[in-house]
């Protein structure tokens, strides 16, 4: 027995840092299982699978800004750092793939970001979540977000929240998880995830929310986004397209 960081370390030919990174990331998988604490003991023989993200393709590019299909397991900060003079106009969490734009100047960043606090961007996701949905749904609760131990966490609160609008329809059933196609009005931390697991139906892969399904990522993808006029849109990875 021996820290799996280590163990990684070895398997791979790569340092014990770089293999505490790895883990740390979230991209190392023993099974389909997600290896969660890089100290944790585990068998000198033990089988790792390193999930490495997909290369950051560019959906459209302009002197005014840039849309980008990020792939899951890359922070929307990475993203930001790697394209000189770009400014994300929102984030995506770290699990989620699919349509991230950002602006190339501070002229355009500004008209993008009131289209954003005027709630004149469409944004439509797909998800697939634990359950059967079979009927259209509309949730209009207020989100409340707090920090702790440097981590965000969500949740219904009628009283300190602030106002979230979700639109829920169903796409496709397999078994008995559901395929949703998801509209935000409002764009609160981990809002989608929040009021899926609200109505009793957490998105597959999602643990801080409830999903007892263990998956490679939270199966969450930013499929379409529409701001001035201009429309952009991610095809949706394999995981997404079909749950296995």
């Amino acid at each position: 027995m021996d820290k799996a960081y280590k163990v990684l370390a070895r398997q791979k030919g790569i340092s014990n840092k770089k293999a505490k990174e790895l883990i740390d990331k979230g991209v190392v998988y023993i099974g389909d299982k997600k290896v969660k604490i890089a100290r944790a003991e585990v068998k000198e023989d033990t089988k790792f699978r390193v999930e490495i993200p997909e290369e950051i393709k560019i959906i459209y590019q302009d002197q005014d800004l840039i849309a980008i299909n990020k792939p899951p397991f890359v922070d929307s900060y990475e993203i930001e750092n790697a394209i000189e003079g770009a400014k994300l106009l929102h984030r995506l969490d770290r699990q989620t793939s699919g349509v991230l734009l950002l602006a190339r100047n501070e002229k355009f960043f500004k008209k993008a970001i009131d289209e954003f606090k005027q709630r004149k961007v469409k944004k439509i996701y797909i998800a697939w979540v634990e359950g059967i949905i079979s009927e259209e749904i509309e949730i209009d609760l207020p989100i409340l977000t707090v920090k702790r131990g440097g981590k965000a966490i969500s949740k219904i609160d009628k009283k300190k929240g602030k106002k979230a609008y979700t639109k829920i329809v169903p796409d496709l059933i397999q078994g008995k998880k559901s395929r949703v196609i998801v509209e935000i009005k409002t764009g609160r931390t981990h809002q989608i995830r929040v009021h899926l697991a609200y109505l009793g139906h957490p998105i597959v892969g999602d643990e801080l929310y409830g999903s007892k399904t263990n998956a490679k990522r939270i199966l969450l993808h930013s499929y379409k986004i529409e701001i001035l006029g201009k429309k952009f849109e991610a095809k949706l990875p394999k995981d997404i397209e079909k749950y296995k």
